[in-house]
């Protein structure tokens, strides 16, 4: 389980692709350390599984399911991601429950700045809507954020300073891809309801 508080801003350096699947290299000297065969970290909001580690980089195969539901498969060589290692059972609880496991992706539909933070419109996938709702959780290529304006095709997110220059939500420019997890406590909620179009 992650939080959704990115701790590096690291480097995809090679990316190999397969018949199914694709296999990245990263670069990440934070979550590199201590990493070995097997251990979790989050690329961009995506649960990955390393399969080497060597030195600052490690590699994780990306199946054709991920690459379907999620924007990993527009990365290449050279594009930044936001790394994270999963919660330890005595870690601070920074964020909120995040998964790793994409629901789905919005596209970046304008930036608002102002002088302390700046305004981010993501679209919404119709699917998705009903989860998101005003000042709750969403992630957002990994990243916790608090949700400003929730509409159905769309919603509004605010970022400080700190995201902005930590993260790669601070580059992402209006039509860029963005990957998006909704807060699972929702879809479990919609599930033990019965509800018309409960979560899978």
């Amino acid at each position: 389980m992650f939080t959704g508080i990115v701790e590096e801003l690291g480097e995809v350096t090679a990316v190999e692709t397969l018949d199914d699947a694709s296999r990245f290299r990263v670069r990440g000297p934070l979550v590199t350390r201590g990493a070995k065969h097997g251990d979790s970290i989050a690329v961009n909001g995506v649960c990955l599984t390393v399969v080497e580690q060597e030195g600052e980089e490690f590699t994780a195969d990306v199946m054709a399911e991920t690459l379907k539901r999620s924007c990993l498969g527009a990365l290449t060589a050279g594009s930044r991601v936001n790394l994270e290692r999963p919660m330890v059972a005595d870690g601070r609880f920074g964020g909120h429950i995040v998964q790793g496991h994409v629901d789905g992706t919005g596209t970046i539909v304008a930036r608002t700045p102002s002088d302390h933070w700046e305004v981010v419109e993501i679209s919404l996938p119709a699917g998705l809507a009903r989860y998101v709702v005003e000042k709750g959780s969403i992630t957002v290529d990994g990243v916790s954020l608090t949700v400003v304006e929730a509409g159905t095709e769309h919603f509004t997110v605010s970022l400080i300073p700190t995201t902005l220059a930590l993260t790669t939500l601070g580059h992402k420019e209006p039509g860029d891809p963005v990957n998006l997890e909704v807060d699972v406590i929702a879809k479990y909620v919609e599930r033990l309801l019965g509800t018309p179009g409960a979560a899978r």
